[in-house]
């Protein structure tokens, strides 16, 4: 088995949480190939500008699925490799609590939730104003996940490296506030988003207490989606050739009915039940009459 096929099988047989690290990989090998074929062409690179979230609200009228392609989009590589363990570590224990279309679900809402409230915050506050800036990354969905799953067992215990170990809670409180902090430094958009993931995590776990899976909806549409690409299985279709004349008529016909005896022949002896598949088709396409 080659390389391709050995990816091929891990993504089809892995779980919801290696289906996103492998999308969120491949998307950023993708866009860093292209970026090396703009350059070479010389022409500028225009692919951010049509994955990333616009904080212009015009600009994302024209180019509203850029609230979904950006949280799977990464240009940097500590970026990308930072937001891929997160997913990882944090992913792997939501999942130890629910399945994986609630994950699925919470990534997509929690990334959409931190892009909305980017957008926002970016036209009600007057120190963006007259900002043109662009939102990537998978941090907001993380967080998201982070939050939803200490709301949900605020005691469970990590290990952090050169500390030790901390119950969830802390950890979530303390990202939390390193996002409200930082939205004063050199990234205040990827804060501002990681917050709005943050309160989606928070609200979907008391939903989810109240009974209620408000992203169920999400993984239905995803579903309906990827039937459509799915290929049909094909069919094959047999069709029996016509007798060519009478003698071949009279032939089918005294073959058919030579089958037919025997199957009647084999009821008298052993009973119905003890016929095939193939054998109760066969008396029931002809009624069972002796014609």
């Amino acid at each position: 088995m080659g390389i391709v096929d050995e990816i091929k099988n891990s993504f089809k047989l892995g779980s919801v949480v290696t289906r996103l690290i492998y999308i969120n990989l491949s998307v950023f090998l993708a866009v860093k190939v292209l970026h090396v074929l703009f350059y070479l062409s010389g022409q500028p690179f225009v692919i951010v500008e049509w994955l990333a979230i616009p904080a212009n609200p015009e600009a994302l009228i024209y180019k509203p699925w850029t609230l979904v392609t950006y949280m799977f989009f990464h240009l940097d590589f500590f970026h990308v490799i930072f937001n891929v363990l997160g997913l990882y570590w944090f992913g792997k224990m939501f999942l130890s609590h629910f399945e994986g279309d609630k994950l699925l679900s919470l990534y997509i809402l929690g990334g959409l939730a931190g892009g909305l409230l980017y957008v926002i915050a970016y036209n009600v506050f007057p120190v963006f104003q007259g900002v043109n800036g662009l939102l990537l990354g998978a941090s907001a969905s993380i967080f998201a996940i982070l939050v939803a799953l200490a709301v949900y067992d605020p005691n469970r215990e990590i290990h952090l490296f050169f500390i030790g170990k901390f119950p969830l809670k802390y950890v979530a409180i303390f990202y939390v506030l390193l996002s409200v902090i930082g939205i004063s430094t050199s990234n205040p958009g990827g804060n501002i988003a990681h917050l709005g993931g943050a309160l989606w995590g928070y609200f979907y776990i008391l939903q989810i207490r109240k009974g209620k899976d408000t992203g169920a909806f999400i993984v239905v549409w995803i579903n309906q989606l990827a039937a459509l690409f799915k290929p049909r299985p094909y069919v094959k279709v047999a069709h029996k050739n016509p007798p060519r004349d009478d003698y071949e008529y009279n032939r089918q016909k005294s073959q058919n009915q030579a089958e037919i005896n025997k199957v009647l022949d084999k009821i008298s002896k052993t009973g119905y039940d003890s016929l095939t598949k193939k054998e109760k088709e066969l008396l029931f396409k002809n009624g069972g009459n002796n014609n």
